[in-house]
């Protein structure tokens, strides 16, 4: 879908969304573009910020971002989750219960567990976010 911006000779802006150039220009030959104010369908297309902005003036975290691979991204979770996370191995559901219940302190945990502690966790209401990083040779 192409979006573009459309005015008619009394000056009136508008946009029209059509498959492609080619709609556009069908649609014009039979009339059926109409100015929403006026009524006129001799509707020209004007330049917009969208179609003028170029790869130039994409933002800076934009044009960071294009050039990153998934990979270093995962790398970088993962440094990020050893950094600021506990391991607490396959006490995940057990340290996780003692930080909800107050018997500990909070802290940012990680580690495993079985379906049926999984499940315990979400009978308690403690929030957990579950999901596996590959492990990567050091």
């Amino acid at each position: 879908m192409i979006i573009y911006d459309l005015k008619c000779p009394q000056g009136h802006k508008f946009e029209g969304w059509f498959k492609d150039r080619g709609a556009f220009e069908r649609q014009k030959r039979s009339a059926l573009i109409a100015c929403p104010v006026c009524g006129s369908t001799d509707a020209v297309m004007i330049p917009s910020s969208v179609a003028i902005r170029g790869r130039e003036c994409r933002s800076s975290a934009e044009r960071h971002q294009a050039g990153v691979s998934p990979g270093k991204v995962v790398r970088e979770l993962q440094e990020y989750l050893d950094k600021h996370f506990d391991d607490v191995g396959e006490k995940f559901a057990e340290v996780a219960l003692r930080i909800h219940r107050g018997e500990e302190d909070g802290r940012n945990i990680r580690g495993t567990t079985t379906q049926p502690e999984e499940e315990n966790l979400r009978d308690e209401g403690v929030q957990f976010i579950k999901f596996a990083l590959p492990e990567f040779d050091a």
